[in-house]
């Protein structure tokens, strides 16, 4: 079970501190010469130069809302507070979200208008922030934190991503992130790069994930069973054993965990491309699910299997 604690956001204690101005200045930086991802691009954002994930210096958005349909601890009674940003800093052919994602769908704002969200969705009692693929825009969230807090905002942080991630960004996030929810996608880098068009991604990922564990470590909740810091991994099982299901649960036992909250998803459907790929073109079937539902439950995870 997840142990109970009062908490309060790290973010705060910085803030505090005098040390999140500091933050927001080095990482704001970076976007002279983006490296935020591991794709390292390099190009200009603030000169309107753009890389891989297609985005500029202002935050794009599709949409922010209350939302109730994520773990049980990140719902809680009003909802996980989630903000969609628009593009991505992989290309996954079978994405459900492509609209958002892959097709550029929502809008620009401006740093201000970000931290209103915050703020609104504080003030309709959602229990967190819940920022939706924001590694390509970790400069102005942290920028729109800073303006939030000087006016009253205190939820938790939940960063929620592919898991494409470089440590030494991860690393000007520590203290700040309360809550991470990365995937673990694939433990295969050709089929990673089948899939999502990236050859570095099983590397990144795991030291990505060692870097989130040691920032927060296990999930750790209020008494009302809400999280309130901690770890929570997602796995999407693929057809055909695609995603390396096995061997990323057991990767995860032995390099992290055996106590990780993990949410094994049976959930997949093809999406975006996937339906003109064989391989992927139909969902998964119960006797692919239930092995991995087996081990996820004797290596000792805590979280969720779902139903097939």
């Amino acid at each position: 079970m997840a142990q109970t604690t009062r908490f309060e956001p790290g973010y705060l204690r910085i803030h505090k501190n005098g040390g999140l101005r500091d933050r927001v200045r080095a990482i704001a930086e970076i976007l002279e010469h983006c490296e935020l991802c591991p794709r390292r691009c390099g190009v200009n954002r603030t000169l309107g130069e753009r890389g891989y994930c297609r985005s500029g210096d202002m935050p794009a958005i599709s949409s922010y809302n209350a939302h109730m349909g994520e773990e049980p601890p990140l719902v809680g009674h009003g909802g996980s507070g989630t903000i969609f940003f628009t593009n991505c800093t992989l290309a996954c052919v079978f994405c459900q979200n492509y609209p958002i994602s892959q097709q550029g769908v929502g809008k620009p704002y401006t740093i201000k208008e970000l931290a209103t969200m915050f703020l609104s969705l504080q003030k309709r009692g959602c229990e967190n922030i819940n920022f939706v693929t924001p590694t390509h825009f970790i400069p102005q969230i942290l920028t729109a934190l800073e303006i939030a807090v000087s006016e009253g905002f205190t939820l938790p942080l939940v960063y929620n991503t592919s898991g494409y991630e470089r440590v030494e960004i991860l690393k000007l996030l520590d203290g700040v992130v309360d809550i991470y929810l990365p995937d673990i996608k694939y433990a295969d880098d050709e089929i990673a790069f089948k899939y999502s068009g990236v050859s570095d991604y099983v590397k990144n990922n795991r030291a990505a994930l060692k870097e989130m564990f040691r920032q927060v470590g296990l999930l750790k909740c209020n008494n009302r069973g809400v999280a309130q810091r901690g770890l929570i991994i997602r796995h999407l099982v693929l057809p055909g054993g695609a995603s390396g299901s096995e061997q990323c649960l057991l990767w995860l036992a032995k390099e992290i965990s055996p106590h990780l909250h993990i949410a094994l998803m049976s959930q997949y459907f093809p999406a975006f491309k996937a339906p003109g790929i064989s391989a992927i073109a139909q969902r998964i079937t119960r006797a692919e699910y239930r092995p991995i539902a087996r081990l996820h439950r004797e290596l000792g995870f805590e979280g969720w299997i779902q139903s097939i």
